[in-house]
Order: C-alpha cells, then sequence, then structure tokens
C-alpha cells in the first residue's frame, strides 16, 4: 500500500461514517475524487509529519525575521534586570501613603485627602543608579527605567507633584503603595524558557531576543521550494501576445507568497505540455527542493500531460476539492535521487491554473503545510484565524461546498466590522483580489447569506 493510500485509510477508520467528502476518499490515482476542505486539512496535516525539515543552523539576529527555531531559548538574564521606574517622577517609601496605614491595619477605610511633603536628596538616571543614605521622608528624582533606590518602592509621577525649594508636595489619594514600579524578571526571569522550539521569529519575537543580550539565534533552515507553470496557452513576460494565450502571472504570485512566507525559492520557470520536459523538470525540482509546487495541468483536460507525468514520478492522489474557487489539486511525494540514493520524498502540490484559485488553494491548504514543514509548532502553523463581521449585502450560496469570496473588511463605529464583496468573483479575475484585504468564508454547509448577516471572514493582509 502507497503512503498515500495508508494515510487515507488511518483517517477513514477514525471517521465512524465516511462520506463522500470525508478524507478516507482520497486516495483513488484513476479519477479525482470528492474532498472537503476539512478532510484535505486533516490528510495533509498526517502527510507532512514526515516531511519536516529538521537541518539547523545559526544565524545572526538580524537575519533571523520569519526564521523557525531550531531549539528552545532559554533566558540568560532576567528582564528587567533590576526593579525600575516605569515613569518620570519621584521615587519614595511607600508606607508613607495612608492607604499604606489602611492595607497594614487590614481597614477599607475610604483614602482621606492627605498631601504629602518629601525632600528631594538625588537624582537617579536610566544607566546611573542613585545610592545614598535616605530618611523617612527623603525622596529621590527618577527617569523612566532607572534603577530603584534601595528602600523606595513607590513613584509619583512628576506631573502630580509641585516642588519648591528642593521639596516636593502631591496628593497622595490617587496612589498605591508600590505604583509605577517595574520589578526584576518582570518580563522574564533568568533560567525560564524565552521562546520556544517551532516558533516563527516575528519582530517582536527579535526585540525579545536582543533584550537577553543574545546575538545569535538557532534556527531551522530556509524551506527550499520550487515551482513552476506549466501550459502551451501561457506565455512569459516580455513574449509578444497571441490568440488565446495569456501571460503567466501565477510564477510572480507564488514568488510572492513563498517569500512573504520565509521559503528559499526555486523557480523553474514556465514548462510546455510536453511530457519529457514535464518529467524532466519535476526530476529536477525533486532534487533541489522540499516542496514543488506546479501550477495548471491537474484537470481532466486531454492536453494535460502534468498528471501522467506525476503519477510516474511519485504518489498522487488527485483531489476534486469541495471548494470554490479552486477545486481541481494534486498532493503527492515525488521520489529524490541524489547520486543513486534515495532521500525523503519531495511533497508536491498540484495547483489549479486559474490565478486566484490558484492563491486561495494556496492560502487555505499549502500555507500550513509548509509552515509544519519549516518546523513551526502547532499554535504557528495553524490554518489562518476566522474573524466575524457583517456583510454588507446579500451573497448568493449553495450548502455543499466551503466558498472563499473576496471581500473588503472595514470598521464600523460601533459593533462588528463590516465586509463587501470585493468586485468580479470569477477564479481568473485578480483585479478583485487586490482590491480585498480578506476572504469571507461561506462554510460547507452553509446557504446564502441576507445583508446585516454575520459571516466568518479569514483576513490576508500583509500575507500576500
Amino acid at each position: 500500500m502507497s503512503r498515500i493510500a495508508e494515510i487515507a485509510a488511518a483517517l477513514a477508520a477514525s471517521v465512524a461514517a465516511p462520506t463522500a467528502g470525508s478524507a478516507c476518499n482520497a486516495v483513488s490515482s484513476d479519477k479525482a475524487v470528492t474532498l472537503s476542505v476539512e478532510g484535505a486539512l486533516a490528510f495533509l496535516e498526517r502527510l507532512t509529519d514526515e516531511v519536516v525539515v529538521t537541518q539547523a543552523e545559526r544565524i545572526a539576529l538580524r537575519d533571523a525575521l520569519g526564521r523557525v527555531l531550531s531549539e528552545d531559548i532559554v533566558s540568560p538574564v532576567s528582564v528587567p534586570p533590576h526593579d525600575n521606574s516605569a515613569m518620570d517622577g519621584f521615587a519614595f517609601d511607600g508606607a508613607l501613603l495612608p492607604s499604606a496605614a489602611a492595607d497594614k491595619a487590614g481597614t477599607n477605610d475610604a483614602q482621606p485627602d492627605a498631601s504629602l511633603s518629601l525632600r528631594i536628596v538625588g537624582t537617579a538616571l536610566a544607566g546611573a543608579a542613585w545610592r545614598g543614605p535616605l530618611a523617612a521622608t527623603d525622596a529621590v528624582r527618577i527617569m523612566t527605567g532607572a534603577v530603584m533606590p534601595a528602600g523606595l518602592d513607590t513613584v509619583v509621577p512628576q506631573e502630580f507633584c509641585q516642588i519648591e525649594g528642593g521639596r516636593i508636595s502631591f496628593s497622595a489619594k490617587a496612589l498605591r503603595r508600590g505604583d509605577n514600579r517595574r520589578f526584576a524578571g518582570e518580563d522574564l526571569m533568568q533560567g525560564q524558557p524565552a521562546l520556544m522550539r517551532g516558533e516563527r521569529l516575528s519582530p517582536a519575537a527579535l526585540g525579545m531576543v536582543a533584550s537577553l543580550g543574545l546575538p545569535m539565534v538557532p534556527v531551522v533552515r530556509r524551506l527550499r521550494v520550487a515551482y513552476f507553470s506549466t501550459g502551451d496557452e501561457i506565455l512569459s513576460l516580455g513574449e509578444a501576445p497571441r490568440e488565446g494565450a495569456v501571460y503567466d502571472s501565477n510564477r510572480y504570485t507564488l514568488f510572492g507568497l513563498l517569500i512573504r512566507l520565509g521559503c528559499e525559492v526555486i523557480d523553474l520557470g514556465l514548462v510546455r505540455d510536453d511530457p519529457i520536459a514535464l518529467s524532466d523538470t519535476l526530476r529536477q525540482a525533486a532534487r533541489e527542493a522540499d516542496a514543488i509546487i506546479t501550477s495548471g495541468g491537474v484537470s481532466m483536460g486531454a492536453a494535460d500531460h502534468t498528471r501522467a507525468v506525476m503519477e510516474r514520478h511519485g504518489d498522487i492522489a488527485f483531489w476534486n476539492l469541495a471548494m470554490r474557487p479552486g477545486r481541481p489539486l494534486a498532493v503527492g511525494l515525488i521520489a529524490r535521487v541524489q547520486n543513486d540514493f534515495v532521500e525523503a520524498p519531495a511533497l508536491l502540490f498540484g495547483l489549479p491554473g486559474n490565478p486566484v484559485a490558484a492563491m486561495v488553494t494556496f492560502l487555505v491548504l499549502v500555507r500550513p503545510a509548509l509552515l509544519r514543514m519549516m518546523g513551526c509548532h502547532a499554535a504557528a502553523s495553524a490554518p489562518l484565524p476566522l474573524l466575524r463581521a457583517r456583510s454588507a449585502g446579500p451573497i448568493r450560496k449553495k450548502p455543499g461546498r466551503t466558498e472563499y469570496q473576496r471581500g473588503f473588511v472595514q470598521p464600523k463605529a460601533s459593533g462588528l466590522p463590516e465586509v463587501r464583496i470585493a468586485g468580479n468573483q470569477g477564479s481568473g479575475v485578480l483585479s478583485s483580489m487586490v482590491e480585498a484585504n480578506g476572504f469571507v468564508v461561506l462554510h460547507h454547509e452553509q446557504g446564502s447569506v441576507s445583508a446585516g448577516d454575520e459571516v466568518d471572514v479569514m483576513m490576508f493582509d500583509g500575507l500576500i
């Protein structure tokens, strides 16, 4: 039994009553079978478990944006390393506050409108701590981030104070003991994990690593993804137009999607509908990459040689997805041979040729699979989250498939944001994809939507 069939059988065994859309049907290589989006996601989650990249390297922090940690980062220091002031003001002993006396007495008496007068004895600057003798009613001028002087635990903001003759006075009503003080290790304690293996490094994560004083980070090597377009009707950029032909947009959208994801991309160009050329390109892709993405040639067309070539080189399943746009999809494993040594197979995704369909299937199905191959943990490789919005108008939809309609989401003064459908929804219309900032997700069993109804939206602004 092939590995594709084994995974499908395992998923089928976990489903009490398999249906036409369940993952157990995703085995046939003779003809495409219908599969729900949920079934496809479950299948790909099992399949990618076996092709996760594990090779690691250490790189400079400046080069690590979007990379995946290969091991936990344990904090070598506490952050912050000392108690410090959260704002510019004056540090003093909070035991002087009436609220502190009430707390000590165990009462809940209302705090009187008392005033404190304290002597200013010095200044603590960020990076220049103040040390000196202190009387009970002394205060130290302190800047944001400066170390709290020993024995002082509260900061009154400078705008609350009146300063005269080397003394400050302020109303104590708005303060409680410990206000405006940040504790050592409040962000991270020394010896605690700061970031976990499988975390994808965001700008905030880079800042956290820098706060630990670490110039280098351990990461998984970049995932190598080869991609090419297929079809005699496709024109390369710069070619003269001809009747019935269209320019190759898919390679450029895939390039952008893969670069945004942090992959090492290998552009293998445009391959004509020639079995020998397709076979050679597929073998080259398997030698050079961890994953292969093709666009076009996986439908049932008479001139689509890609299906037959894929089957000769690997273990492939062909699906008719119950989704719109993006019905035809091929998924499988392509054998990799290097110097007569058989390595782990490359994961293949054969996307539909229509430009929007290719982008939708990438964002919904391929992106989570590639993130898992990159070594991301479950939370970092999960499908994009769904948010709620109100539909600005009616949307027609029949139950039995999941639809991803391009929409533009904008905030409203109150309540949920509003989403309107963005232009022509044809699977070849990229202009509406440019206009949109998310998908209106109409689920498998969902029917038509009326204006004002709540719908799920998948935001993709910043991903494409």
